[in-house]
């Protein structure tokens, strides 16, 4: 070797080893770095989360309370920006990572919602990547290997669904993010077991249970870990060492706690438990599409977190994890004693027990879930962990073989880059990925078993094509105005979305609104914008001009279908209905008419809850074939019953209200035939009330009918209001409680319609059992009712009496039975129950009776029969309780008011 090169060689190989070193010892940060620059990048593809307006209004709203300029109460009437009123529960949304981003957006003065959106994306993301380091820092000190570790930090980056959700969820992901920096520093706190350590392990989980009440998990895992060491320690200075320590972490994370978290800080303790309650009972119920059912999201079923997790985890890490669990199982089942010695084996368990036990409660409790297993992202942090700990098992065990732990290594990175490019191909719909265990292949199956696009991000994509298609032009459209705020100002005013002097160019149908049937209803499509082999959108020319060839031709022969048969309403429009499809015909629709759209209004919708939200409709606009003016509605198969059918105008220069409503029924009679069979028999409560019947529906659950024949607008408009006396005060959300009252108060427009001078309305009721009801408008008339008894029970009822003997006899049979009177009769009519029963209980001891009863010697329980029961197969039984003090005799019958008693009976009643 020449003598200038014997001197350069050693020291450019110093410079490689040195370089080598370097890209080794910060391997993760570098890593880090890429997947922040990659994000910058990707961050505009993402859109809107519906929930980002109201998270910036309660951060405003906490804002304000903080300083003192408005009160609680005072925002949460009032609608936020995105149109979407403020409920009692959003106060218990902590704002310590939601904050500091609305102040930072306003300090940087970002007027315009596109830059400010994309701020947020940008910082929620940086937090994310923070998370991942963290991961990564927490995986080299459990294993002491920077391969695995930085595989680690890949399993927490490269989940697609979560990699998506990183952009633009600002309540799952920060708090994922802080799980997974908690989980290091509760690590590094029993490793250095300093007081520094502890407290700022007691700072961040004070903040992590601010965003989410569940941090307060990590309170039990840190004292029980403490308690462990307690338990093994010898005693003197290093016991005081360990309860200085772990006082010192309660202290931080209670104050910090505390000082985040204003609205706490006028009752902490009511705060917790009313937090705690809503994590389980949310009052916010939604429909979830779960298996191809509809199911309220209060009343999953118990593996509804399971299946997503399993169908929506990648192969590899599922594998990995379950390895990693069962290595840990094994481990602690084979030597235990020193798995609690331990303090790193005792690590693991912590690991396993977060990610088991959030979703075992949540399961067991029957908590409130929707829009897959979002809520439980947090897992996420210590399941990468335990994959990891899977895959160092796996190289160990098979080093001394073949494949030995560089083959592990590679498959698992072939494994990685193979989700990588699954991230790729989806970009940006990650959020819709589903690993094998889903069918991906058959057309339309995962649309119509499970939700695709829960944030509705999908149209974002449409309107970049509309742009595109029409350059220059404005476009007139309809629906999915929330992701075009996301786009810069000079595309967005291109967009057209309430057009006051033109009908719309184009309509857009979401996944979920086209459940009712295949996309073919769209009639060939401008834009269809699919996952896998599903449909999230179609975006539908409204006029012939903008139709193929085919899709004219289609809606052609929709309309030769429908005028076929007799049409069910003649209106403007005239309704025709073939199954479960209406077809709304004009045929002479002049080029300058209004343009329109139909609803068709289900009550009550299928499975309704106690919070549900209004019953779903299904709209329709018009769309143009020359002189003909056609629509079509869908309606899902799982609907029965009745339905409101109405036109209303889609231009905003026309007057609010439906031109014309009618209710008509997929199942008759309809309300409309039961009313009218109904009305002579119930009179209204006042002249000026509305007849009030309680109904059940094709289903068989309850509902109420309210029906006025000659009814002004302003009695329409009125709002009407509910309150509901549950069976069973546990039936009721946590905040309604204490006055053990449902209160429904609504307008009676928002579940009718108004027809020639006659009001009608159907208000569909909760499922869980009403004791009474109490009904009205405020000032002008109210009424009490009270749902029959359940058949089933009257019928068991009526058997246990048959071979029992009455205490007294008369229209009824009376008997008595643990402190309950019993009427019963065998053939009874409508009219034997029609009149008032009066009730005169005669006590041992007249101080037993109220002060104002003690004069006349009795109580006086006067009740209406199906207050207390009900008829079945013609006959009747009513059971009402009695007092608890002791009853000398009874005296009971019935009256009518003004003419006296029709029948009575005495039962002289044994001590």
């Amino acid at each position: 070797m020449p003598p200038p090169l014997r001197f350069i060689a050693p020291r450019l190989a110093d410079r490689r080893r040195a370089a080598l070193n370097f890209l080794i010892t910060y391997s993760g940060l570098i890593l880090c770095a890429l997947f922040l620059l990659t994000g910058l990048v990707a961050a505009g593809d993402y859109g809107l989360d519906p929930d980002e307006r109201t998270q910036r209004q309660i951060a405003w709203a906490h804002w304000e309370y903080l300083w003192g300029q408005a009160d609680y109460d005072d925002f949460l009437g009032q609608d936020d920006v995105s149109g979407r009123q403020l409920l009692p529960s959003d106060r218990y949304y902590g704002v310590a990572f939601e904050l500091p981003l609305l102040l930072a957006e306003r300090l940087l003065g970002l007027e315009d919602y596109h830059y400010a959106h994309r701020f947020r994306l940008t910082l929620i993301h940086l937090f994310f990547i923070i998370g991942g380091f963290f991961c990564y820092r927490l995986a080299y000190r459990l294993f002491n290997n920077r391969l695995i570790a930085l595989l680690a930090l890949l399993f927490y980056l490269l989940h697609p669904r979560i990699y998506a959700h990183s952009f633009f969820n600002s309540k799952d992901l920060p708090f994922l993010t802080l799980f997974a920096i908690a989980l290091y520093l509760l690590e590094r706190a029993f490793r250095r077991d300093t007081p520094a350590a502890f407290i700022l392990l007691g700072i961040t989980v004070g903040l992590l249970t601010n965003l989410r009440i569940m941090g307060i998990m990590l309170f039990p895992a840190v004292i029980a870990m403490r308690g462990l060491d307690l338990l093994y320690t010898g005693g003197g200075t290093e016991r005081k060492n360990l309860l200085r320590n772990g006082g010192l972490f309660l202290l931080a994370a209670g104050l910090t706690l505390y000082a985040v978290t204003p609205y706490a800080w006028t009752n902490p303790l009511d705060y917790l438990a009313a937090s705690l309650e809503l994590t389980v009972n949310h009052p916010t119920v939604l429909k979830e599409l779960f298996q191809g059912e509809w199911i309220p999201s209060n009343e999953l079923p118990p593996h509804y977190n399971a299946t997503w997790f399993s169908i929506t985890m990648p192969p590899l890490l599922l594998l990995l994890g379950g390895l990693g669990i069962a290595a840990v199982l094994a481990q602690g089942i084979g030597r235990p004693a020193a798995v609690f010695r331990n303090t790193r084996r005792r690590f693991w368990l912590l690991l396993l027990a977060c990610f088991l036990l959030p979703p075992l409660a949540a399961a067991l409790l029957g908590s409130n879930q929707y829009q897959d297993w979002r809520h439980l992202y947090f897992v996420y942090a210590p399941f990468c962990l335990l994959a990891a700990g899977g895959l160092g098992w796996l190289a160990t065990a098979l080093s001394p073989r073949r494949l030995g732990p560089a083959g592990i290594y590679g498959l698992a990175g072939l494994g990685l880059a193979l989700i990588l490019l699954q991230m790729t191909q989806l970009h940006p719909l990650q959020y819709g990925y589903f690993n094998f265990l889903a069918d991906r292949t058959t057309p339309e199956y995962l649309r119509t078993q499970y939700g695709l696009d829960h944030g509705l991000f999908a149209p974002r994509a449409a309107w970049q094509y509309l742009l595109a298609r029409h350059p220059g032009a404005i476009v007139a459209v309809r629906g999915g105005a929330l992701q075009a705020e996301t786009l810069p100002p000079p595309a967005r005013q291109r967009l057209l979305f309430n057009a006051a002097h033109r009908n719309a160019d184009y309509e857009l149908l979401l996944s979920h609104q086209l459940a009712a049937g295949p996309p073919d209803l769209a009639f060939n499509a401008a834009y269809r914008h699919r996952l896998y082999n599903n449909t999230l959108l179609v975006l539908r020319p409204l006029d012939s001009s903008n139709m193929t060839a085919a899709a004219v031709a289609a809606y052609q022969e929709i309309y030769r279908q429908a005028v076929a048969g007799e049409p069910i309403i003649r209106a403007d429009y005239t309704v025709y209905r073939n199954g479960n499809r209406l077809t709304f015909v004009r045929e002479n629709c002049p080029p300058e008419s209004p343009d329109v759209r139909f609803t068709a209004t289900a009550h009550p919708p299928p499975g309704y809850s106690r919070e549900t939200p209004p019953p779903p409709s299904f709209p329709n606009h018009r769309v143009r074939l020359g002189e003909l003016c056609l629509a079509v509605l869908q309606l899902p198969d799982y609907i029965r019953g009745d339905l409101i059918v109405s036109q209303i105008p889609a231009d905003a220069s026309q007057p609010a209200g439906p031109v014309w409503a009618a209710f008509t029924s997929l199942s008759p009679p309809g309300p409309r035939e039961k009313i009218a069979q109904r009305r002579q028999e119930s009179p209204p409560a006042a002249p000026n009330a509305f007849a009030v019947f309680l109904d059940q529906d094709a289903a068989g659950r309850y509902r109420l009918l309210y029906t006025k024949t000659n009814c002004a607008p302003a009695e329409y408009e009125t709002r009407a209001f509910l309150h509901i006396l549950p069976e069973n005060l546990a039936d009721l959300p946590f905040y309604q409680w204490r006055s053990g009252v449902d209160n429904r108060d609504f307008p009676l427009q928002r579940y009718g319609l108004r027809s020639g001078g006659e009001c009608m309305a159907v208000y569909p009721l909760p499922d869980y059992p009403i004791a009474a009801l109490l009904t009205g408008q405020t000032g002008v008339w109210e009424t009490h009712l009270y749902p029959p008894a359940n058949p089933a029970y009257l019928r068991a009822a009526h058997a246990a009496l048959s071979d029992r003997q009455p205490e007294a006899r008369s229209n009824f049979d009376l008997y008595l039975r643990d402190n309950q009177l019993t009427y019963r009769r065998e053939t009874c009519a409508a009219a034997d129950t029609a009149a008032n029963f009066f009730l005169h209980i005669i006590p041992q001891d007249v101080a037993d009776l109220p002060a104002d009863r003690q004069a006349a010697g009795f109580a006086n329980l006067d009740f209406a029969f199906n207050r207390y029961g009900g008829s079945f197969d013609g006959k009747c039984l009513a059971t009402i309780p009695l007092p608890d003090y002791p009853i000398a005799a009874i005296r009971t019958g019935q009256y009518v008011s003004g003419q006296g008693e029709l029948w009575a009976a005495e039962l002289a009643v044994e001590p």
